[in-house]
């Protein structure tokens, strides 16, 4: 059996989750996120408690170890939110947030306007800094994943929009 599936997901105070055998709501103090329950996992409440199962068919423990850390992920999401910070680094490289777009100087000809999606919130403490805040982790990650890609840390001066934990490893230069 998935070791993972094993463990009962706690919902805490405040917390309240809708069982159906294809999806399971989870409302918190943040909002409601939505899984969907695959095909031979099912996931039942007991005491404050999500247990996930699974028959014997082919990859249903895989499913089952998914659909927990998922439900897991929802708990925290609904009680805490999930929030990812990157760092623009090199001269002149700014982020400013106007209405519902983020508007970013990266050394390119134009400026850079992403669009925030609905249910994502981001703020720009400093114009070297940028803060993507929400409920779904997963949405979250993308976001950030999304605005890095626009200019990628470059590896010999590791100019570029970083995540805030990102190490770059920099290359040497050409040697005369």
């Amino acid at each position: 059996m998935s070791r993972v599936a094993k463990k009962p997901v706690p919902l805490p105070q405040g917390v309240t989750a809708t069982v159906t055998p294809s999806l399971v709501t989870i409302k918190g103090a943040k909002g409601a996120l939505n899984v969907t329950v695959s095909k031979g996992v099912s996931v039942v409440e007991e005491n404050k408690h999500l247990q996930v199962s699974y028959t014997d068919a082919e990859g249903a423990a895989a499913l089952a170890g998914a659909t927990r850390a998922h439900l897991a992920n929802c708990v925290v999401g609904v009680t805490t939110g999930y929030e990812k910070k990157l760092e623009l680094v090199g001269v002149g490289y700014r982020a400013a947030v106007a209405g519902k777009a983020l508007n970013l100087t990266l050394g390119f000809s134009h400026p850079v306007v992403f669009d925030i999606p609905e249910g994502i919130t981001i703020e720009a403490p400093t114009q070297t800094e940028v803060l993507i805040k929400g409920i779904d982790r997963q949405r979250v990650g993308q976001v950030a994943a999304e605005i890095r890609s626009i200019r990628p840390p470059e590896p010999y001066k590791g100019k570029g929009v970083k995540y805030s934990d990102e190490k770059i490893a920099l290359k040497e230069g050409k040697k005369k």
